[in-house]
């Protein structure tokens, strides 16, 4: 018989006992040849060591257990603390069925015997013993269920293997894992003298190597049933990251919900843009259309990298919006609706951008915006759609000549003729049909990035309007829209409509305590189907907790975060994720100074043959 190789899995036979040996005998046949690693050495810690109560496996170590006794009544998830323990360890359930013929033959035997016991106990006038009683009563209902196939009897046998990286973190682990099952009842003892055995029955090989069993009926079995942690894997959506607690995938669809909205709420530097980023490049490749309103200029390199669009709003810019453009009219609305709807939003506008009217300056406004559309024959009772719009010096030439207005029109001149007409006083040249489109704020003066985005914000909206295509709006740093009530009412708007017109919004803020004060953000937040909390700062997470109903563990959670790390809620369910990026996901969307200058680096250098 040939000597099986263990590691390498080569058969090598013994050489042939009539031949005379030779010289070449001693050299092996495969002394010269290349080197082969197979996927045996490569998963293979560099050293073990087997002692009676735990192995060390290269610099790690390991200690395997086995459950010995269970108590008379099992809970229905039972099993799940233990399962979510945040700790490195492995669990092994082998179950085992038996013949019921031979459990019903041992049944009849083991109730003779304790009925045997319960009747000489009577005849010498002994106390009755609820032990006996008990058991016997067990065991007759249990043999009926059997009889009656209701129930089967199985063998099980429950392992667990810990692991640390020293023997002070097994101390601990096992210690935890021992306090959650000894007050179930449940007790669980180290394989001593058997930590082998114990550690190859819970890799997965699938062979139990310690038989130590332990006999279940079905009922109390199934609650030893190991997929009881929260779950959030769908058939269709994309990735969002890994659940920590089992270390499954989180794979969602955000238009499978009741409405398609999301928030993230995140310190700086947390990795809710590195998150968002991730969503819409997974997004795209699912066929949803992303539009992104950006006042950080993280989107550049993404909308580059997929061939979308980019649009840099500022003074200087060539690219531009007509606040006075009128959205399309939808198939059952009315036209004078439309208008006046309009009409409402402008004067929203005109609010932000000249910061607080009185009501008289207000119904000044509301006149001078009828009049100026009127010049265009824009009329409630007339069809608008192949008109041109009038521009804000249009608007300012008519304010100026109503009674009232010559101040307004005054206020107003700088947007007109002055340093800042360049961003408003123009036909809107803005092409956004691309599936990916980006409008970048970040060079807009500070004072002008709330009524950018508000103007940028309505834009879209009435775009939306024309054709019913599924997408994606991410407003990021949204807190800046929540400093205005008509930026933030008009935000709330497409929070509540989009669902209608096949759209979720995305809303991402730093500032919690802005976006939670505001008037508009509770509302945003109740039409938000999914909600994605990362690292939290000290100062907001009392309000955070009370926002979301946050047990302690979970604050605690949210405040040792690390980057890429929190909670992801969806619904009534909420997990722990950490969010992970492939090597070319990471490329594309990182905004990290050290990763870019390193990558700069790289394409600055120098071919080798011209130095």
């Amino acid at each position: 018989m040939g000597i099986f190789d263990v590691f390498g899995g080569n058969q090598q036979k013994s050489p042939d006992p009539v031949r005379s040996v030779t010289e070449d005998d001693f050299i092996p046949e495969n002394m010269f040849s290349p080197a082969t690693i197979g996927l045996r050495d490569v998963i293979a810690p560099s050293a073990i060591q087997i002692t009676s109560r735990h192995i060390s496996l290269g610099s790690k170590f390991a200690r395997s257990f086995a459950v010995v006794s269970y108590p008379r009544f099992l809970n229905e998830g039972w099993f799940s603390p233990v399962i979510n323990l945040s700790k490195e360890f492995d669990i092994a359930i082998f179950v085992h069925p038996m013949d019921s013929k031979d459990v019903l033959r041992k049944f009849r035997r083991k109730v003779a015997q304790v009925e045997s016991q319960i009747i000489e106990r009577e005849n010498k006038g002994m106390v009755r013993d609820p032990k006996l009683d008990t058991a016997h009563q067990d065991l007759e209902e249990l043999r009926m269920h059997i009889q009656q196939a209701t129930e089967r009897m199985f063998e099980v046998g429950v392992y667990i293997t810990i692991y640390g990286e020293t023997m002070e973190q097994i101390d601990v682990v096992e210690k935890d894992m021992r306090s959650l099952l000894e007050g179930k009842l449940i007790f669980v003892k180290p394989t001593v003298f058997q930590q082998e055995q114990g550690f190859r029955s819970t890799s997965p090989f699938g062979t139990d190597m310690l038989s130590i069993h332990t006999k279940l009926n079905s009922e109390p079995l199934s609650s030893l049933f190991p997929f009881v942690s929260f779950d959030l894997s769908a058939e269709k959506g994309i990735l969002y990251g890994i659940n920590q607690h089992n270390a499954s995938l989180i794979l969602f669809d955000r238009f499978s919900l009741p409405n398609y909205n999301s928030v993230t709420f995140a310190t700086s530097g947390a990795g809710k843009s590195y998150a968002m980023k991730l969503e819409v490049l997974r997004s795209l490749m699912i066929g949803v259309d992303v539009i992104v309103i950006d006042p950080e200029r993280e989107f550049e390199r993404l909308a580059q990298a997929t061939g979308g669009r980019y649009f840099n709003v500022s003074l200087n810019s060539d690219h531009h919006i007509n606040p006075f453009d009128l959205p399309p009219v939808g198939e059952g609305e009315n036209p004078s609706d439309v208008l006046r709807s309009a009409i409402i939003n402008l004067v929203g506008f005109f609010r932000v951008l000249l910061g607080d009217l009185s009501q008289e300056e207000e119904g000044i406004i509301d006149h001078a915006i009828r009049e100026t559309y009127a010049l265009k024959d824009v009329t409630m009772e007339g069809n608008f759609e192949n008109i041109d719009p009038p521009l804000i010096s249009d608007f300012a030439l008519v304010l100026a000549g109503v009674e009232g207005g010559e101040g307004l029109a005054e206020r107003l001149s700088r947007y007109t003729t002055g340093s800042w007409a360049g961003f408003l006083n123009q036909p809107t040249n803005i092409d956004i049909s691309r599936r990916f489109v980006v409008f970048s704020i970040r060079d807009m003066e500070d004072d002008l990035k709330t009524a950018a985005m508000y103007i940028i914000t309505r834009f879209i909206w009435n775009n939306i309007r024309r054709q019913l295509k599924k997408r994606l709006l991410v407003v990021d740093e949204a807190w800046i829209m929540m400093q205005s009530g008509d930026t933030a009412s008009f935000l709330f708007g497409l929070v509540k409509r989009g669902r209608k017109y096949y759209l979720g919004v995305g809303t991402i803020t730093q500032d919690v305590g802005d976006f939670l004060r505001s008037e508009y953000g509770k509302p945003i937040l109740n039409n938000s189907s999914l909600v994605l909390l990362l690292r939290q700062s000290a100062t907001s997470i009392d309000l955070v907790q009370e926002t979301f109903n946050l047990t302690d563990s979970e604050k605690y959670l949210l405040l040792e975060s690390s980057v890429g790390e929190g909670l992801f809620i969806a619904g009534l369910k909420r997990v722990a994720i950490k969010i992970i990026a492939s090597y070319t996901e990471d490329k594309i969307i990182t905004t990290d100074p050290s990763q870019l200058l390193n990558q700069q680096r790289v394409l600055q250098q120098q071919p080798l043959d011209s130095v």
